[in-house]
């Protein structure tokens, strides 16, 4: 039976290729697609580009309706490659309010949660990498 994902997938310039590494990857992997561009303040100071968004974080919308808004992340959804930012929700029919689904590429980190130890050393070591 063939394998849905492959490990060894070697980049290809065929989109529908693209596509389904995106659509069929690990969870583990998936996480890394959930990474959004850092603020030019926060570039300068843990000296990388992007980081994985997580709960918490506080973040920019930079394209799509709720361009320019700023909120924190209220939940991470990594099945669908999806963020829900406080503040960015759409009002139904009924008049209640449901969070909108947004993709991690259409956000710049403005503010990181930075409680969990994991991630503060994952930080330590890019910051060591790039300052010798």
């Amino acid at each position: 039976m063939k394998k849905k994902f492959s490990t060894s997938w070697k980049s290809s310039i065929q989109r529908r290729k693209q596509r389904k590494y995106v659509h069929n990857a690990p969870l583990h992997i998936k996480h890394d697609f959930l990474s959004s561009h850092l603020s030019k303040n926060l570039i300068k100071k843990y000296n990388t580009r992007n980081i994985p968004l997580r709960k918490g974080d506080t973040v920019k919308i930079v394209r799509g309706n709720f361009k320019s808004h700023s909120g924190k992340i209220e939940k991470v959804f990594l099945k669908k490659t999806r963020v829900y930012v406080e503040g960015a929700q759409m009002v139904k029919r009924d008049g209640s309010k449901i969070f909108y689904p947004l993709h991690p590429s259409n956000m710049i980190i403005t503010n990181l949660n930075l409680e969990d130890k994991k991630r503060q050393a994952i930080l330590q070591r890019k910051n060591v990498k790039a300052s010798p």
